[in-house]
Parts: structure tokens; sequence; C-alpha cells
């Protein structure tokens, strides 16, 4: 082999390119991709194990009314349902109405009209009216916030405004276009006293319409495991912890003694905190499902993901640009790097059918939660690089606004890593 073969502009046998004299060998890289791959196909096939078990345990509310103890007697109402809404003309009249229509418990509902600039508040005013002159067994209170407090952040300062008025021993922080089934609020409370819980998240079904719906809301679900296993939230030793703005019952004197959200008036992720500080906190924190209990039309049409994200996606990363980043790349090598290991061949072929089957596992165990069909795990490559590109774009367009937009008001980007915190 002549001395200057390094310079030569044929590759050299065994190796596949050549760069400033630095040979990689052709077999070293399909080494790495096959490494790679059996990393990733092994990690899921991991939750896939895990989580079949794991979310087959939770309770069921839509099955399990026979086995819960009955409510506790009484004389005043059992759960301050707190309604905030901001411009929620089209939704919140179906939404107070269909708490209004709940049996069992005695219901104190406070609605909040947030600086609304359509007739929600008028709405609101008038259901409260109707609900006065008849013989409901719950009350309705409504409370109009004209301007926003410097430091506040809209709903966690509707909400807090709303809980100094609750009496009752549960407070349940909701929102403004939720349905809620007539049982579901008895069977949530008769769940969280049968479990001693002090926080209780009924997971809400989507009303879904189109497969592109179903699309996002799987593969969301079975990304978001990686993070938070529903079935680990009720173990005080695992960090898993669950918070969901459609339904999270807590307890009032858990609520007061955390500080309310008077402790999270600059926090975007209100509902995820909440829940956050309630684990950290040593309480009891419950999960559970129940299809149809509350349902609420979130994701309209696949896209609109990307809008949903906005405001959240750089939040969930306490702002953080490098760590959004490596997020991010994470999701988009679950998308990519399984397909580009079945093209690869031999044993990265095998690795990359081996994950897409963890992968469908997944998604038949997360069917309990989503209420999709597995089947749309083909989809999964294509939906998690869409919210690749969501979590992307919110950090994006918060650096160059410096802020978060969200309802029309506009909150400063310093002020919100100020008061976010770094811990999860």
């Amino acid at each position: 082999m002549p001395a200057n073969w390094l310079s030569q502009s044929q590759s050299p046998p065994g190796c596949s390119f050549r760069h400033t004299g630095f040979m990689v060998p052709a077999g070293a890289a399909a080494h790495v991709v096959s490494f790679v791959s059996w990393l990733v196909a092994l990690g899921w096939l991991w939750q896939a194990v895990t989580s079949l078990p794991g979310l087959a345990r939770l309770p069921d509310l839509a099955r399990s009314d026979a086995s819960l103890p009955p409510l506790p007697p009484g004389d005043g109402p059992h759960i301050t349902v707190i309604v905030p809404a901001r411009n929620e003309d089209a939704a919140i009249e179906a939404t107070l109405r269909s708490l209004l229509a709940s049996t069992g418990p005695r219901l104190q509902i406070i609605a909040v009209d947030d600086r609304s600039s359509d007739r929600t508040g008028e709405r609101m005013d008038a259901i409260a009216a109707e609900t006065a002159a008849g013989g409901c067994p719950h009350t309705l209170k409504v409370l109009h916030v004209r301007e926003l407090p410097a430091g506040w952040l809209g709903k966690p300062h509707a909400m807090a405004l709303a809980a100094q008025q609750a009496t009752s021993p549960w407070l349940l922080f909701t929102d403004g276009d939720v349905l809620f089934h007539p049982h579901a609020l008895e069977l949530a409370l008769r769940e969280a006293l049968a479990t001693h819980a002090d926080h209780l998240v009924l997971v809400p079904s989507l009303i879904l319409r189109t497969t592109g719906e179903r699309a996002m809301l799987a593969a969301m679900q079975v990304l978001a495991q990686w993070t938070v296993r529903l079935w680990k939230v009720a173990d005080p030793r695992a960090r898993d912890f669950i918070g969901v703005g459609g339904f999270n019952l807590i307890r009032r004197e858990v609520y007061t003694q955390m500080g309310g959200f008077e402790a999270l008036r600059m926090e975007v992720l209100d509902d995820l905190r909440l829940g956050w500080r309630v684990k950290r906190g040593g309480f009891q924190q419950r999960v559970a499902i129940g299809a149809g209990l509350v349902r609420i039309r979130w994701i309209n049409g696949p896209l609109a993901v990307v809008r949903l994200v906005e405001k959240n996606g750089f939040a969930i990363y306490r702002f953080r640009i490098g760590l959004t980043l490596a997020a991010a790349l994470a999701i988009a090598v679950q998308a990519v790097w399984p397909l580009l290991a079945m093209v690869a061949g031999g044993w990265s072929l095998v690795a990359g059918l081996v994950t897409y089957l963890g992968i469908a596992l997944v998604y038949v165990a997360n069917r309990r939660v989503t209420q999709v069909s597995p089947w749309m795990a083909v989809f999964f490559a294509p939906a998690a690089a869409l919210v690749t590109f969501a979590f992307v774009r919110s950090m994006v367009l918060a650096l160059l606004r410096n802020g978060v937009d969200w309802r029309g008001t506009r909150y400063s980007l310093a002020e919100l890593r100020r008061n976010a915190g770094s811990e999860w």
C-alpha cells in the first residue's frame, strides 16, 4: 500500500468515507446505528412491560359505583366548584348547566368572568339568576374581574379569588369548556374519600372527531409517559405527579396549607404545578379514569396542538433553552430513529421492528386513558414530529416576543422565569 494512500481519492477497503485524513470504518457506523436502535427498542419494551399492568390498575370510576362508600352526611355543600372563564361565550353555558345537573354532593359553584370581551359574563349571570329562582340543590355565584392586578396571570388570579369565598371541605378547579356527567362529581368525591386522597385527578375524556386528532392525543399520551407514569402517582416514594386543569379536586385545608394559587400567581402551568406541590408536600395524590364522566373538546384538528402548546411548551422546561432543545431532540429521536433503523437493515431492522412493537403495546396500555385504538401507533412518527415542532416553536416565540401571549395578555419572560423555579 502506498505511503500517501490517505491523500488518494478512493477510500481504502473496509472504510466508508475519507475526511481530511480521518477514516471511519464502514462497519463502525453500522454498529453505532444498531447499538442506538436497540437502546431505543429496549426503552419502549420497558415502557410496555411496566405500563400494561400499571395502567390496568388505575381505578375506573365509570365501573366502580357499587364498590365506593356513600357520601358523608352534612348540611353544607360538599364541593366548591371553581370555574374560571375568559371569552368562553360558546361553551360556558353548557359547562355550568352540566354542573347544575350533578347528582349526589351539594355544590357551591363559583364562576369567574375573567375580563371577557364577549358575552361570557352575561351568560353566567343569566344562569345564576335562573338557578336562584328555581329549586336547585346547588348554588351558583358569579364573580366579575375587570382588571388584572400586577404580578398575576389571569387564571391563577381568578381561581385564587374564587377560592377565598369557598365554604366546602373540597375544592374542584375546572375550566369553562368542560362537560360533566351527572354522576361525575359524586363518583370522584367517593373515590377520594375511599382512598384517603388529598388531591384527586379524574382524567378527562377528549372529544375527538377525526383520525388526526386521535393520532395526536395518543402520541402525546405515550410520550408523556416517559416523564409521568400515571400508575405511580399514588406512590409516595415515586416522583411522578399529576395536575389537570379540567379536574383538580383537592381538600380545602391542603390547598390553604400549600399557599393556594397565591403561591402560583405567575405560574403558566398552574394545574401541573399545583399537582407538583401536592406531591412534594407529602400529601396523598390519586388519579382515576372514567370514560365520558368529564369531557372536553381540547384538540380541534391535529394542527391545533401547535397552538395549544404555544403557551405551555417552553414553561414545561421552566423556560430553559438547553433543556427544551434536549427534550425536543429526544422526542425527535423517538420519531425518526426507528425508521432509520429499519432502512439500515440487518439487526438494526429487527430493532426498529421491536421498537414499533413496544410502541404499539404502550398504545394498547394507554387505551384505557385515551379511548384511542392502538392502530393509531402507525401515525406515531409524524405525530411525534409535530409535537417536536410545537415545543421548539413555543420556545422561539417566547424568546422573540420576550414573553408569553395568552388570551390577549402578554406576560414578561423575565418575570415568568423569576417565578418559575427550576425544580419539577
